[in-house]
C-alpha cells in the first residue's frame, strides 16, 4: 500500500492544485474518524498529511503513542497529472476512510 510518507512527498511534489492535471479526486469525511498510532514518527507524517489535504486535527501525543481524530467535511479535490497517481491517491484516501470521486 501507498505510503503515507510517499503521499506526504507527493503533495509537495505537485501541490494541491496544478493547472496541468489530467485527473481529478475529490475527497471529504464528514464524521470524524480516529487512529491510535503507536508508531508516533508515523503518526506525524499521516498528520502532515492529512493537514496538508486541509483536513481538521485533534491530536494527542501519549504513553507513547498518538491518538488521532480528524476529518475534512467539505469536498476538496486533488488535481493530479496521471491516472496512476490518481488510484494511488484514492486508494490512500480510502484506507483513511474518505468517501470519494475520481474524475478523468
Amino acid at each position: 500500500m501507498f505510503r503515507a510518507t510517499m503521499m506526504f512527498a507527493c503533495l509537495f511534489a505537485i501541490g494541491i492544485a496544478d493547472a496541468t492535471a489530467e485527473e481529478i479526486v475529490r475527497y471529504r469525511l464528514t464524521e470524524w474518524k480516529s487512529q491510535h498510532l503507536h508508531d508516533v514518527a508515523k503518526g506525524k507524517k499521516i498528520t502532515e498529511t492529512l493537514t496538508k489535504l486541509g483536513c481538521e486535527i485533534k491530536k494527542e501525543d501519549h504513553n507513547g503513542h498518538v491518538d488521532l481524530k480528524y476529518r475534512c467535511p467539505e469536498w476538496k479535490q486533488l488535481d493530479l497529472k496521471s491516472h496512476d497517481e490518481a488510484q494511488k491517491w484514492e486508494a490512500w484516501l480510502t484506507k483513511f476512510k474518505f468517501e470519494t470521486e475520481h474524475k478523468h
